[in-house]
């Protein structure tokens, strides 16, 4: 099944990235069975840092992840662009050149911004059920969920 076409299975993964007050940046949808890592680099791609004047930045200050996008990729895709990763090594990866000992953990509990975001469009039933067969329609769905998020602030 192509993910274009229909949702992708029997489930879709919902890539956020959130700024610091828990309101929506971007979003990726994926298959459910696909593994996270590789779409950080599409998903970080979505995110544009509103300035007070001019355009919006694409590079944020740091990004905080869960252990699923902890790749040598993804940190040399931060590393490149300056931007401070806060990703937690998985579990039995070894430290080395290029892998940080520990993450920030001060900046890694900020990342429950973003389960607190999951956890608030959840309560939309059609988002949370995924009724839309077509992925196109379900990102609408979830774009109105956005819009809502930011009437609420």
């Amino acid at each position: 099944m192509n993910l274009s076409v229909l949702r992708g299975g029997f489930s879709t993964k919902i890539h956020l990235v959130t700024d610091g007050n828990g309101l929506p940046m971007g979003a990726l949808l994926t298959a459910g069975q696909r593994h996270e890592s590789p779409f950080f680099t599409e998903v970080m791609d979505a995110v544009r840092v509103p300035k007070p004047v001019g355009r919006p930045r694409k590079r944020p200050e740091a990004v905080a992840g869960d252990r699923a996008y902890d790749s040598e990729e993804n940190r040399r895709w931060c590393w490149r662009r300056n931007i401070e990763s806060v990703i937690p090594a998985r579990k039995g990866m070894h430290t080395g050149p290029g892998r940080p000992p520990t993450c920030d953990e001060e900046k890694y509990e900020q990342r429950n911004v973003v389960e607190r975001l999951v956890g608030r469009l959840k309560e939309r039933r059609r988002v949370a059920t995924r009724y839309e067969k077509k992925a196109s329609h379900y990102k609408a769905m979830l774009q109105w969920a956005f819009i809502g998020e930011y009437l609420k602030r």
